[in-house]
């Protein structure tokens, strides 16, 4: 299993966690489309968020980033959030 952690903080990040939130059917649409993903979730902070998306491998998470950008790109613009910190690896444990 591969995963993938998003962070946005900055301009515009609480307000693209509460537009995700708001849209959260559309998201969860896009996401459940991503070939071998095993699961996603949307983490609010005081910050921003995060995002943490697990695959069965990297190509799973790789197009899960694709995905997510494309959308913030169309539907988040005009909150001009930064771009995500992105962090990655070999998933060692997963408990659900």
């Amino acid at each position: 299993m591969h995963a993938m952690v998003r962070f946005y903080t900055g301009q515009g990040a609480t307000e693209l966690f509460k537009l995700l939130e708001d849209r959260k059917d559309e998201i969860e649409g896009l996401i459940r489309g991503v070939s071998g993903l095993i699961s996603y979730d949307v983490v609010k902070t005081k910050e921003g968020g995060m995002t943490v998306t697990v695959c069965e491998d990297k190509t799973g998470t790789d197009k899960s980033l694709e995905v997510a950008s494309g959308w913030v790109k169309e539907n988040a613009a005009h909150l001009k959030v930064n771009a995500p910190g992105v962090s990655e690896g070999t998933v060692a444990i997963h408990l659900t």
